[in-house]
């Protein structure tokens, strides 16, 4: 079973000064701004410890910003490869303001963490990375699908099937109807579709484990007073 999990790293500093009169800082471009410079920094860090960068965010959290990092890799990534890019990461982000000054002004908190199934299947290796797992997605476009006869009407079609094969120029599902092969432009983002006989699958797995343990629970976060967040 693939682990996944998140690693929470806190600068535990304050960073950059206080704008007079304590008021709140630009928001908006001013956000989207830092978003870039960040990612500037961190993905080549995350590119050279072999993952991909999936996203990265910046929001904020009362008087502090928050930097969330999602990363991913052929096979999945553990926890503790998620605290590695953590570490890597957080170096790499104190060299780049030692050098250049405050990325994210005031206090801040990385927090690095790997896709949950909830995440979009938008690119080729995210639905290359979840063959056999049950997707549902909307189609567009004309096309056949399995059980109808010649091109249907232009249009946006809901399918459920189970992802069979995925390479650079689409995907195969093996649907109740049968097998659909639909290229990408073909198909909007897909969401992968829980399935509770794998929970139990999972779960007895995890009572199994040699090491006695049955996962881990840090990585439940309070998220309810994050807010403006610029994606």
């Amino acid at each position: 079973m693939t682990q996944r999990g998140r690693a929470t790293r806190s600068t535990g500093r304050p960073r950059g000064g206080e704008r007079p009169g304590g008021g709140d800082r630009p928001r908006g471009g001013d956000l989207a701004a830092r978003r870039n410079r960040l990612r500037e920094v961190i993905e080549p860090v995350v590119t050279a410890a072999g993952y991909d960068l999936e996203d990265l965010t910046v929001s904020r959290a009362g008087r502090r910003h928050v930097v969330r990092v999602i990363v991913d890799a052929d096979g999945g990534i553990n926890l503790d490869a998620v605290a590695d890019v953590s570490r890597a990461v957080s170096t790499a982000l104190d060299a780049a303001e030692e050098s250049s000054g405050d990325i994210v002004a005031g206090e801040y908190q990385l927090e690095v963490s790997s896709p949950g199934v909830d995440r979009p299947l938008t690119l080729p290796r995210h639905w290359r990375r979840n063959v056999g797992r049950l997707v549902k997605v909307t189609t567009r476009g004309a096309g056949a699908l399995p059980g109808q006869r010649g091109e249907q009407p232009a249009g946006e079609r809901q399918l459920t099937g189970r992802v069979v094969e995925a390479d650079d120029e689409g995907v195969a599902l093996e649907t109740d109807a049968g097998r659909a092969e639909l290229t990408y432009a073909e198909l909007g983002p897909g969401r992968v579709q829980v399935e509770f006989s794998r929970l139990d699958e999972i779960e007895e797995s995890d009572e199994l484990d040699d090491t006695g343990e049955t996962g881990n629970s840090d990585d439940i976060d309070d998220e309810d007073d994050v807010e403006d967040e610029e994606r």
